[in-house]
Order: structure tokens, then sequence, then C-alpha cells
């Protein structure tokens, strides 16, 4: 979360707690990685705690830079591929794979991108107006349509599977993206992570439901 070192960390821990449960109601290979995505956000929420105490003082640099890698992996270079992904492993249905295949592929290259302005060009993080920003020197010019592409490979999986009440992740995903945009436009890649960390409640109830009506099957 982005407001403030606490909030963040109580997020990080609630979050991290829907995730270990989310993990307990997968009974498919195929469902794990989708399964593990409410993890992957409780560590980013954490790791933004960690980020507000250092970005506080001179002290801890070595913890700073840790911290913002780790927040900017999760959030650029692993949801680009992992979300298409999960959702193409649960996918059965031979068109709509063929799809998240496209998606997947582009989500692989993105998350190369992100990876090679991260790892080769300077990134910094700072507190501005109570909101955490991160800053890459990736070329301005290509900011929107990397941020185009990002949005494709983020939220169209989610309306693309036929799987049940699927579609409603990519509508929380979309309202809150617009809402970060509108609002917090120079912290979006923060804030918008705090909204999109709601969806960890669905991707629980969904595996959950899929889990129960697998089970009521199986028994008749």
């Amino acid at each position: 979360m982005c407001f403030s070192a606490g909030a963040s960390f109580a997020s990080g821990i609630v979050i991290s707690a829907i995730g270990v449960a989310t993990v307990k109601e997968v009974y498919k290979p195929s469902q794990r990685v989708f399964a593990i995505i409410p993890l992957l956000f409780g560590i980013q929420q954490l790791a933004e705690g960690c980020l507000w105490i250092t970005l506080s003082g001179t002290d801890f640099v070595i913890v700073k830079k840790i911290s913002t890698y780790v927040f900017l992996i999760t959030a650029q270079v692993l949801w680009s591929f992992v979300i298409p992904l999960s959702v193409l492993l649960m996918e059965v249905e031979p068109r709509r794979k063929k799809v998240l295949r496209v998606l997947l592929v582009i989500g692989i290259l993105l998350s190369l991108y992100y990876a090679y302005y991260l790892f080769f060009f300077n990134v910094t993080s700072q507190i501005l107006d109570c909101h955490s920003m991160y800053n890459t020197e990736s070329p301005q010019s290509r900011a929107l349509p990397t941020f185009m592409f990002y949005l494709a490979v983020t939220i169209a999986p989610f309306f693309v599977s036929r799987i049940k009440r699927m579609y409603l992740l990519g509508i929380i995903m979309s309202l809150s993206c617009l809402t970060a945009a509108i609002f917090y436009k120079l912290y979006l890649t923060s804030v918008w992570c705090f909204f999109a960390a709601i969806i960890s409640i669905f991707i629980y109830l969904i595996l959950r439901e899929s889990k129960k009506a697998e089970a009521s099957i199986n028994k008749d």
C-alpha cells in the first residue's frame, strides 16, 4: 500500500494470510500458479512497507535498494507473464487457449523489457506527497504503449477465460486501474497494486467455489 509503512505491513500480512488460505484450496496442479498470486501481492506490500521505513532516512541503503527492486520486479516483471500464464494453465477451451498463448508471449516480451531497464539502468524510489513513487530510466516516449501492453496482458486474460466468475477479476482490475490513473497518476504503479490486491479475495473465492463444485460432481 502506498500511504504509510504501517498500512503496507498490515495489508501485506492480511493478503499473505489470504494467500496461504488460497493455496490450500488448490486441488489441481493447473491451479498452482493462479493460487500464488495473493502471496505475491503480500510480498509486494511487505516490500513497500520496508521501503517506507528506509525512505525516511539515510540509513539502510541496501534494504531500500532491495525493497525497491522486489516491489518493481513483482509489479512489472512478474505480473506481465504470471497472470496470462496462470489463466492459460487453467483454461480448457482450445480457442481461448490460443488467445491466452498470444497474451503470454506478449507478457514474456514485456517482462524482458522491464527487466532490461531495471537491471541495466538506474532505478530510484522516493516519498512524495505522502505516496511512494518509483522512477526508472526507460524512455518516456515508450511509456504509454508499454503501459497499454501491460494492461492487455494483466487484464484481458480474465475476460478471455471461460472459468466461472473470472471476468469479475477483470472488472475489478479495470476499475482499480482507472481510479488510480485518474486520482494518483504519478503513483500509478504503487496505488494500482494496492487496489489490485483486492483480487486476492476473489481468487480465493473462485478456487474455493471450483473445489466445492468438483467435490459435488465426484460425490454424485
